[in-house]
């Protein structure tokens, strides 16, 4: 999944956008207060994506 459709994805389901790290962002869910952090990669594995919105309690997006 395209690192910019996620990242869409996250905001509208109420998380935003904290700080920068070395290779990774970090990104929190306002409503539960659950934080991670996401890779700054172009493509980012479906893995991931799921492992992310775990954490950010988010459901998972669509494969469209």
């Amino acid at each position: 999944m395209k690192r910019t459709k996620l990242e869409k994805h996250l905001r509208s389901h109420g998380c935003v956008f904290v700080t920068h790290g070395a290779n990774h962002d970090r990104w929190m869910n306002v409503v539960t207060l659950s934080q991670t952090t996401i890779p700054r990669h172009t493509e980012i594995k479906t893995g991931i994506v799921i492992g992310i919105c775990r954490a950010l309690d988010v459901p998972r997006p669509s494969e469209r």
